[in-house]
């Protein structure tokens, strides 16, 4: 069952500690080395910046033009369709083969499966309240979209 950890959100109160930390230069390192292992290149990067909990970017190779998205806190990455200003269940895509260049550094990459799952369907165990306050609040489907939140 996948877990998803304290802070995954971009949340937390006053009290808790710092979340960690995924540097865009780490991310834009692994964006580069996929986008060479796709035969293909970066075509933008934008650092994640409130309310945004995470990095994007652009990789076109082939005839593929993908988002990829990079939780801010923990290194998730996601695929979508390139509109990623508002996402729904159905933006989220299948990693394409070359993903696999993410993983070879550390990252861990998110099938479609996970992220269009309910919350129900994994471990929550580790979300703090300001985070439930969150996602009471915003009322988020899937996995996804918890995942991958402009929540303000």
């Amino acid at each position: 069952m996948f877990r998803l950890e304290r802070g995954v959100t971009g949340f937390r109160s006053g009290r808790e500690p710092e979340l960690p930390e995924v540097p865009v230069r780490t991310f834009r390192g692994g964006c580069h080395q996929a986008a060479r292992a796709a035969g293909g290149a970066v075509e933008h990067i934008v650092e994640g910046a409130y309310p945004r909990n995470f990095h994007s970017a652009v990789i076109v190779a082939s005839k593929d033009r993908l988002a990829v998205l990079c939780n801010v806190v923990y290194p998730w990455i996601a695929f979508a369709g390139e509109d990623t200003g508002h996402l729904e269940p159905k933006a989220f895509v299948d990693p394409p083969a070359w993903s696999a260049a993410f993983a070879e550094i550390g990252f861990v990459v998110m099938s479609r499966q996970v992220l269009a799952s309910p919350l129900a369907a994994v471990d929550t165990a580790a979300l703090a309240k300001a985070e439930w306050r969150q996602i009471d609040s915003w009322q988020p489907a899937t996995v996804g979209e918890t995942v991958f939140n402009s929540w303000d």
